[in-house]
């Protein structure tokens, strides 16, 4: 049994049986469609929502877990543990991060020998899932909550996500464009590489197709990397399975990719990005070295 309980949500995008394979307890964010109340990954599934959102006229609405939910989360991971991390996605994009935060300040009154420590990833999607899924693989191995902090802090500047899709509709139509709002003027005729820096989205270029995109995203990667650095990276995608593999094998062409996920993005991110959306997160291997 690992000495340190990893608590994250839905958004981290981590393949469904990650989270019981590594013990990492998942809470979910909430999808509203109408009058319906749906928790991610639990009620609907990714593949299910994918197929409702390309008929849907009107976007579903998404909210974060509450204090609640962390609240009953850090009591049930006590029962085992008297260390507890909480992984969320960038706190500039969710409340969630807030959430936790409240609930860490709450669970003090009743878990007062529970040291409880919240992490702001400053990212999303896998590249968020990364942290969680290493910090749980750290737990397993017997590492410290202290050893697992600094393993984070590490991976925090260094973890990428580089994503494109057909159209920034839905992010836009769902208000999380960030600092790439100068894009939508050419919401059909591009494809756009989306990342995320200290937080917030960023464009960071703009090709003609989807192939020029994929070649694009390939050699920003080895801008910050080098060309055939040794990486861990995950292809994520919403309803594309053609296009994740073949984004998949371009990765693995210019990289030692020690290793490589593909997953389909939560449900709750998927909303603000549409289907079609295909990315890659990833960090150097070094950093779990250091």
């Amino acid at each position: 049994m690992s000495r340190v309980a990893v608590i994250t949500d839905s958004c981290a995008s981590l393949p469904d049986e990650f989270y019981a394979q590594y013990n990492i307890t998942m809470i979910p964010y909430f999808i509203h469609i109408g009058k319906e109340s749906l928790r991610d990954l639990i009620d609907i599934k990714r593949e299910e929502f994918l197929e409702f959102l390309r008929q849907a006229k009107e976007l579903p609405k998404t909210a974060n877990p509450g204090a609640g939910d962390y609240l009953e989360a850090f009591k049930a991971a006590a029962q085992r543990t008297k260390e507890i991390i909480s992984i969320q996605m960038t706190s500039i994009g969710s409340g969630a991060h807030q959430a936790a935060l409240v609930a860490k300040e709450m669970a003090t009154k009743t878990l007062a020998d529970v040291r409880i420590e919240v992490v702001d990833t400053l990212n999303v999607s896998m590249g968020h899932g990364w942290m969680a899924l290493e910090a749980a693989r750290a737990a397993i191995a017997g590492a410290s909550l202290d050893d697992i902090l600094a393993l984070i802090r590490r991976m925090i500047p260094v973890t990428r996500m580089l994503q494109t899709a057909d159209t920034l509709r839905y992010l836009y139509m769902g208000g999380r464009i960030g600092k790439a709002k100068h894009l939508v003027g050419s919401l059909l005729s591009i494809k756009p590489i989306l990342s995320m820096e200290d937080g917030v989205i960023v464009a960071l270029g703009q090709e003609r197709s989807r192939p020029a995109a994929y070649r694009r995203m390939v050699e920003l990667i080895a801008e910050k990397v080098g060309k055939g650095a040794q990486i861990k990276a995950a292809i994520v995608h919403a309803a594309d399975e053609e296009a994740a593999n073949t984004l998949r094998r371009l990765v693995e062409e210019s990289f030692d990719c020690v290793e490589m996920l593909t997953t389909n993005l939560s449900s709750a991110l998927a909303v603000h990005t549409g289907p079609g959306t295909v990315g890659v997160c990833y960090f150097p291997v070094k950093v779990l070295q250091q």
